[in-house]
């Protein structure tokens, strides 16, 4: 593994300035020996220490805020200038490579995949990432901004068949219902893949859920049928609970002295009137219950 160290930089102002005076004094010198016929040796080196302060003037580079340069040195990996400003470094530092260490977003396509039922839904997520390691990023991976995009997908892919689309009972976790765990379960698993290009996954979240166009009008009667299904269930247990609370109440105050046949026929009625959706209308009895 290739990790980021800092690389060889000097300020860039002043070396500037110290090789402008160191060229001005070469040239300077050189006219001056050629004028004065000085030996030839001589004249060679200070044409040969103009060319070096010359190639020096190649190591100056610019460093915007969170911007880095990757250097290389003969192939091989040099450090890293993630120091905004202007610096000057070794001149044979070639290739210097700009990588971005801004916060950046990306957004999947919409994936058509089954979930862990079987059934085919669409799916797209939003990943918001940077770089925090320039030297894994460059060394690790061929395009790192390809890879976040590949393996982001796969990760969706992997978390949709993992979970159902929507879940029926209270304890199992869905795409649809579990939004928390869901999120969280999407982001460690994104980050884990995105680790060894040295890249920080800040925040992973879905943006596009929903059923593939040729089941969705299917599964939206399902929903239907099960919303009604559970507020039926709900509108039994609370009637229930009515009726044996009023059933006590009668007990315990000496109401009235109801007998098993009585207490089934105001059963009866009351779950009628409690789990109707029309307004019951009332029927007054004149005579009793065994006439």
């Amino acid at each position: 593994m290739i990790r980021e160290k800092p690389a060889f930089i000097a300020p860039g102002l002043l070396t500037f300035l110290f090789l402008f005076v160191l060229e001005l004094l070469t040239i300077g010198a050189l006219v001056a020996m050629i004028i004065g016929r000085a030996p030839w040796p001589l004249i060679v080196l200070d044409a040969i220490a103009i060319t070096a302060v010359g190639i020096c003037f190649g190591g100056f580079l610019m460093v915007s805020p969170n911007e880095a340069q990757v250097l290389q040195l003969f192939g091989n990996y040099a450090g890293t200038v993630n120091r905004p400003g202007f610096w000057w470094t070794n001149p044979f530092t070639m290739p210097r490579r700009k990588v971005s260490q801004r916060v950046r977003n990306f957004e999947s396509a919409k994936l058509k995949v089954n979930d862990h039922d079987g059934n085919p839904i669409e799916i797209a997520s939003i990943v918001v990432w940077r770089v925090t390691d320039t030297a894994e990023a460059v060394f690790q991976v061929d395009d790192y901004e390809n890879y976040v995009k590949v393996q982001t997908e796969a990760a969706v892919r992997n978390l949709a068949t993992s979970y159902a689309y929507d879940s029926h009972q209270d304890d199992k976790l869905s795409l649809r219902t579990s939004s928390d765990e869901i999120t969280g379960r999407l982001r460690t698993e994104v980050q884990d893949r995105l680790a060894k290009a040295g890249i920080e996954v800040i925040e992973a979240r879905l943006s596009h859920l929903a059923y593939a166009p040729e089941i969705a009008q299917a599964m939206l009667r399902r929903q239907q049928a099960s919303a009604v299904v559970a507020a039926r269930a709900r509108i039994v247990e609370g009637a229930v609970g009515m009726v044996e609370m009023a059933l006590e109440e009668l007990s315990k105050r000496s109401v009235v002295v109801l007998d098993e046949e009585r207490k089934a026929a105001m059963v009866s009625n009351l779950l009628v009137v409690l789990c109707s959706e029309q307004n019951t209308q009332p029927v007054v009895n004149t005579g009793s219950l065994y006439t």
